[in-house]
């Protein structure tokens, strides 16, 4: 690895040592923008099916980012945890995206942001999610430089092993605010999509095809229609 790779990757095994179980996602996410130079970061879990869970977010526009793609059901997270393969939009603005949906909104909804990149993250094998990177400035990160990131993606791996037991059994919500989001996207989602199954005789799949159309014909996020379904029909 290069210098700032090293120095990534070190930061976020230095931040994943000293947070509290329930804290490392977001003290990751907080030591990739700083060890990458990038101006924000997500982290989810098995991103290329319905029960796709965000971890942590590092602010509001990475937490934009993540509900778009959860909205949408595509974007460069959902296609790096499909291949297993870094995923790079270097320049929003200009480039044509391969994913419509995801690309107008993003114009749309993030206009300040210039470049996107996903990492997959590996528990052996298995790609158990990804970490998502965005930066203001188009071109923030070289072919080089992705190459490196992945080796950092190793280090969020290897800091998320501590805390295997809150993810796998989502027994605890990770701290972060809000945290009516957070939940809805840990454990409230998979409720709603229950509910509404029940309620209209659906399969979950469905149900959770009709939650997206009806975020779509509203404009609102798949964490409020979530929101909308529990409190009542």
């Amino acid at each position: 690895m290069t210098a700032e790779a090293v120095k990534a990757a070190r930061l976020v095994a230095e931040a994943a040592a000293k947070a509290p179980a329930e804290e490392v996602p977001r003290a990751v996410c907080g030591a990739l923008c700083e060890g990458l130079g990038m101006d924000g970061a997500t982290l989810s879990l098995l991103t290329d099916t319905p029960s796709r869970q965000l971890l942590a977010a590092s602010d509001d526009a990475a937490l934009l980012l993540e509900e778009i793609q959860f909205t949408v059901l595509e974007g460069p997270c959902i296609s790096a945890a499909h291949s297993g393969e870094p995923v790079a939009v270097h320049d929003l603005r200009q480039e044509l995206s391969p994913w419509p949906l995801f690309g107008a909104t993003m114009r749309e909804r993030l206009p300040q942001v210039g470049s996107v990149y996903a990492l997959p993250v590996f528990f052996g094998d298995y790609v158990l999610g990804t970490v998502d990177l965005l930066a203001l400035r188009s071109q923030a990160l070289s072919k080089e430089a992705l190459e490196q990131a992945s080796h950092v993606a190793d280090a969020v791996a290897a800091a998320l092993l501590p805390t295997r037991e809150m993810i796998i059994t989502g027994a605890r919500a990770p701290a972060w605010e809000p945290q009516e989001i957070v939940r809805a996207h840990w454990f409230d989602t998979a409720r709603a999509v229950g509910a509404l199954a029940a309620r209209q005789g659906l399969t979950p799949e469905d149900a959770l095809a009709l939650m997206r159309a009806e975020a779509f014909r509203t404009g609102k996020s798949l964490a409020d229609i979530t929101t909308d379904i529990l409190r009542g029909p």
